[in-house]
C-alpha cells in the first residue's frame, strides 16, 4: 500500500463525528475532545492548558483522535471537517486531510452508540464498527 493509501486508511479508520448536512462550523460541540479506542487515555493524551494534545513521543499507531471545532487530528493526520450528511443511522463525514506526504479529501462513515461512544465504520457493509470512548483529562 502506498503512503498516501496508508494515510487515507488511517484517517478513515479513526475519523469520527456526527450531525446532519452542515458547514464545518456546525460540528456538534459535544464531539469536541479526545477519543481513544482502547481506553489508553493517560498514555495517549496530555492536557496543555485548556487544550488537549497527543503525548510525546507520539504513538503513531494509537487508535485515537482529537476533535476541536472543525478540526480532527489523529497521531499522523490533521483534517478539516468540511461537512456532514446523514446516511440512515450513520453520518458521512467529508474531510480534507494532510499528512507528511499528501493532502487529500477523505470520506468517513460514523455513528453514535447509546453509551455515548463514537463508532467508526469501514464502509456501508460494516455492521459492527469500532467504538471510541471519550477521554476525560
Amino acid at each position: 500500500m502506498s503512503s498516501v493509501g496508508s494515510a487515507r486508511a488511517t484517517v478513515l479508520a479513526l475519523a469520527l463525528a456526527s450531525g446532519a448536512i452542515s458547514p464545518a462550523s456546525a460540528v456538534e460541540p459535544r464531539l469536541d475532545g479526545a477519543w481513544a479506542q482502547d481506553g489508553s487515555c493517560d498514555e495517549t493524551f496530555v492536557r496543555a492548558g485548556k487544550s488537549i494534545a497527543f503525548k510525546k513521543p507520539i504513538n503513531v499507531f494509537a487508535p485515537a483522535l482529537i476533535i476541536t471545532g472543525n478540526r480532527l487530528r489523529t497521531p499522523t493526520t490533521s483534517c478539516t471537517i468540511k461537512g456532514m450528511k446523514p446516511a440512515g443511522e450513520r453520518r458521512v463525514l467529508s474531510l480534507q486531510c494532510a499528512t507528511a506526504v499528501a493532502v487529500e479529501p477523505v470520506r468517513a462513515l460514523i455513528g453514535t452508540s447509546s453509551d455515548g461512544s463514537l463508532v467508526r465504520y469501514l464502509n456501508e457493509q460494516d455492521s459492527t464498527g469500532s467504538s471510541y470512548k471519550r477521554c476525560t483529562l
